[in-house]
Parts: structure tokens; C-alpha cells; sequence
């Protein structure tokens, strides 16, 4: 779901190129990333993409080429992948769960009935990540040379952590919650195609920049305000108030300054009184101002690309077309290096 704050962003937002993210280290938000790829990139009966097999491949597709057109672009990748959940987000996965198995059965309806755009909107809500293709998408990543980083608890946080200690330079994610943990620099639409499909429109997808620092000035806001506002319009960790959006909540903290004061000074919204139970806020308050963060996930470096395990994975395990992933592969290796048994400095430069 992610945190319901795009209208404080809006007007700070910016849009850039790939031209000022060259040489660039950015923390990608491994799960928000194969999610998208699993939504957009399906046939076009909005299926996804499937070996043989029957086994969905379309995490891999975009893993590979996506991956290829960063490192073409001279930015550099980091994947952070979902540690254990926390307990506050069960509920919002149970909930996930549940939208899924729903999409999953109007979109056979949809099938039966023939209806193609009921089926292509039905087949993306549908997108399920499970334990095998998480671990195969990390074999391909190491194949490719590509570091991976385990999170603590949620990918975001440990992404920004990264961003705050000059191991990465941004956060690479569509959703903002990694501004409430504290992230500098956020980039979106990093992993999708530059243009898209709306409507029978071609839109242009642009890059934009996201600055923490800039939000907050903008909003006149503290980074615990931002985070209750957060919690107000709702978030991966709690429902938020019904009927209370993002405009609504950052005027109600900047007359009352917190949640706390709220609640106790009986504020209502619409002649409804908002209720919250103050000891929950304290707690969600503390993921995002204090996270579970993976402190030892050791070196981060990019290497050569194993170029074999790569076949391996794509072309033996899942029939993808071995002249198109070669002609990948040959396109990457003459811009990068020319023997893939020794370090890219050459394509990454140092790090």
C-alpha cells in the first residue's frame, strides 16, 4: 500500500534523467520493485510472462533487462530485500493476501466472460510474490553481479539507512515511505519503461527526485510530523482515520503538532471525533523514527557478471530466448568489460 502522502510531495517533487544518476549507488526496494515487474509486464491476455513449465517468469524478465538498462545508464544497483515482518504488518499482508485471492477470482470470471480489459486489470491486483521466486530473483541478482542486502525488518528502512550512511545515494522505491524513515533521496519509476500504456495513450514515465529535506521545509514539518501524518492517512502498519487524507492531517498537525494533543484536546473531523489508542501510535511511531536495521550485511561491491550461471538460470531453467538474453549479455559486456572473470571498475567505476 505505502504511506498516502503524494500531495505533500507534489510541489517539491523533480523531475531528472538518467544523466544525473550516473556513477550513482541506489538502494532499490527489492519487493516494491518485483511486484511491479510481476503487475507490468504480462501478455496481452494479462497473464504474466511463464516458462514451459507454467512457472511466471516475468519477475525474472525484469530483473534482467531492467537491471541491463541500469548499468547501461552507469548507475549502480543495490537490491534490498524484506526482512522478517514486523508484527504491526500482518494485518496489512493478511489484508494483501486476501485483495489477491478476490483479483484472482474476478479475473477467471473475466476469462470466462472474455472481457480483455476486465482481465487485464484483475490478472495485475493479482500478482503474487512467493519464497521460491524471491530466492531466484536473488540467484539471478548475484549472477549478474549485482549486491543484495538483507533488511532488518522492512526493505525501506534499511535502504534509507543506507542513503544516511553514504553507502547508497538514494532510495530507489514508488512508494514514500522511506522518507518517514528518515531517507535523504528518494528516485521513483527507476524500474519501469519510459513510457506507457493509459487508455490507448503512450504517456511519457518520467524520473523524479524526491528530497526528504526539502518536504519537510516545504510542509514546515519535523520528520516525527511527517511520520504522524502517516499514520493518520494510513500506512503498511496501521489503517490510518477513514475520511482523513493527506491535506486533511498535515492541517491538523500543524494546528495541534501531534497525535497526542489531538486526541486529548477531542478534535473532530467532519463531527467525528478522532479516536486513536496512544500507546499503538508510540509504537508505530518507533518503526519509522527508531527501525530494526541490519547493521552487518557486509561489503557491498559489484562484480563480474557470471555469465554462464545467467544462461543457466534464464535460458536452461525458464526457455527465455538464448540469442536475446546473449545479445543482452554482449551489449553489457562491450560497453562494461571485455573479461568477465576480473571486477567491473571498468563499467561501475570505483566504489
Amino acid at each position: 500500500m505505502g504511506v498516502k502522502i503524494s500531495p505533500l510531495v507534489d510541489d517539491v517533487k523533480q523531475i531528472i534523467t538518467f544523466e544525473n544518476l550516473v556513477g550513482k549507488k541506489i538502494a532499490i526496494d527489492a519487493f516494491n520493485t518485483l511486484y511491479q515487474f510481476l503487475a507490468i509486464i504480462r501478455g496481452q491476455d494479462g497473464e504474466p510472462l511463464k516458462d514451459l513449465q507454467g512457472n511466471v517468469t516475468s519477475h525474472l524478465s525484469g530483473i534482467f533487462n531492467r537491471t541491463l538498462n541500469l548499468l547501461e545508464e552507469n548507475v549502480k544497483p543495490i537490491f534490498v530485500f524484506d526482512g522478517p515482518p514486523n508484527p504491526f504488518k500482518m494485518a496489512e499482508i493478511q489484508r494483501r493476501r486476501a485483495l489477491r485471492e478476490e483479483a484472482t477470482k474476478k479475473m477467471e470470471e473475466a476469462q470466462d466472460a472474455e472481457e480483455e480489459g476486465e482481465i487485464v486489470k484483475y490478472a495485475q491486483a493479482s500478482s503474487k510474490l512467493n519464497s521460491e521466486m524471491i530466492e531466484e530473483s536473488k540467484n539471478l541478482l548475484r549472477a549478474l553481479g549485482i549486491p543484495i542486502v538483507e533488511a532488518g525488518q522492512d526493505g525501506e528502512a534499511q535502504a534509507a539507512y543506507l542513503v544516511n550512511k553514504d553507502l547508497a545515494w538514494a532510495v530507489g522505491s514508488q512508494d514514500y515511505d522511506s522518507l518517514l524513515f528518515g531517507g535523504n533521496r528518494v528516485v521513483r519509476n527507476l524500474s519501469h519503461n519510459r513510457t506507457r500504456k493509459v487508455k490507448s495513450t503512450i504517456v511519457k514515465v518520467d524520473l523524479e527526485f524526491i528530497s526528504l529535506q526539502k518536504t519537510l521545509e516545504v510542509n514546515q514539518l519535523t520528520r516525527a510530523q511527517l511520520v504522524d501524518i502517516g499514520i493518520l492517512t494510513g500506512l503498511d502498519f496501521f489503517p490510518g482515520i477513514e475520511g482523513i487524507g493527506a491535506k486533511t492531517a498535515l492541517n491538523l498537525i500543524k494546528q495541534h503538532n501531534d497525535i497526542e494533543t489531538i486526541v486529548n484536546n477531542n478534535v473532530e473531523v467532519r463531527k467525528k471525533r478522532i479516536e486513536l489508542d496512544l500507546d499503538t501510535v508510540k509504537q508505530v511511531r518507533k518503526i519509522f523514527l527508531e527501525p530494526q536495521i541490519n547493521a552487518d550485511f557486509g561489503e557491498i561491491k559489484w562484480i563480474a557478471p557470471d555469465l554462464t550461471k545467467i544462461r543457466e538460470i534464464l535460458c536452461d531453467k525458464h526457455n527465455f530466448n538464448k540469442e536475446r538474453v546473449d545479445a543482452a549479455l554482449d551489449k553489457m559486456i562491450k560497453k562494461g568489460v571485455t573479461k568477465t572473470q576480473r571486477t567491473m571498475d571498468t563499467f561501475f567505476g570505483k566504489h
